[in-house]
């Protein structure tokens, strides 16, 4: 009987355990395209891809804005995804890919402790700028981090909190899926071009069609897919909880797909940003009344 109650939440884990490896094998593979057609080209590919998958399988035509304001609030949302990819793909050209990641957390951390008004989270504030901080580029040492890579990936962190924040507005006006879909449009309307016209015929060979299709599907419909699946089961904190790991995934994904190697205090401080991101999570709901 236990086993059957817990079917749901063990479908939840499943599912956001897996957009996770999806995700970050899908950067790992965008990675690759880079010497091919650059970040901005790879960019193009992954929104492209993933605009079209999500609105054949979200339909969000049939559930569009109907006010000005609405319009504006889903073009923000949209502008922001599309800053926190290009960014993103920008950052871990020159730095890590794990690395990257945990940079990029600083956004989503900042948004939920900056919400938070206990001073208790000061802790997880303490936690993550040492994480930070063990990240900042050292330029005397042979593994300093390029510093051009750490600003564009922390940048990418700020899209991503406005991602969240302009995200929760849109989710007002229609379902998770049509939001991403309508969202994804609007990122892949001003980057396909921009991607297009920077590297021109080199998007359109069949050696690089199957793979953008590839990192349009793990990095963005197949990942999203699954964590809406994984929210339907489990509650946000416990879904944000899992979601804390990522920059360790990150750094797996790296070494294993592309062989990147991480010193010993690069590995701590995503620990750190772990720590910060997991503990925020934890504390960040208030205690659930009991239930007969």
């Amino acid at each position: 009987m236990s086993v059957f109650v817990n079917r749901p939440l063990l479908v939840a884990v499943a599912s956001v355990l897996l957009a996770m490896v999806t995700i970050q094998s899908g950067a790992s593979i965008a990675k690759q395209l880079f010497p091919v057609v650059g970040p901005d080209g790879t960019t193009a590919l992954r929104l492209g891809f993933s605009a079209l998958v999500l609105w054949l399988v979200f339909r969000p035509w049939r559930n569009l804005p109907t006010s000005r304001r609405d319009w504006l609030v889903v073009i923000t949302y949209g502008l922001s995804l599309g800053g926190m990819n290009i960014l993103f793909y920008f950052a871990i050209e020159r730095i890590p890919l794990g690395i990257g990641v945990a940079l990029e957390f600083t956004g989503p951390l900042a948004v939920a402790l900056f919400s938070s008004r206990r001073k208790r989270d000061l802790i997880w504030v303490g936690f993550a700028v040492a994480g930070i901080l063990l990240l900042l580029p050292d330029m005397r040492g042979k593994d300093a981090l390029d510093p051009l890579g750490v600003v564009l990936a922390l940048a990418a962190g700020a899209c991503w909190a406005g991602y969240i924040l302009f995200g929760k507005r849109t989710n007002s006006q229609s379902s998770g899926g049509a939001t991403v879909a309508l969202g994804m449009a609007v990122a892949a309307i001003v980057l396909v071009p921009m991607g297009a016209v920077t590297q021109g015929m080199a998007l359109l060979t069949w050696q690089v069609l199957p793979l953008g299709l590839l990192v349009g599907v793990l990095s963005s419909a197949l990942p999203y897919s699954l964590e809406m699946v994984a929210l339907r089961n489990m509650t946000s904190q416990n879904f944000s909880i899992f979601m804390s790991m990522e920059p360790a995934v990150a750094a797996l994904a790296g070494f294993l797909i592309l062989s990147e190697q991480l010193t010993l205090w690069q590995w701590l401080a995503i620990a750190l940003v772990i720590v910060a991101s997991l503990g925020s999570s934890i504390t960040s709901a208030k205690p659930a009344s009991n239930k007969t």
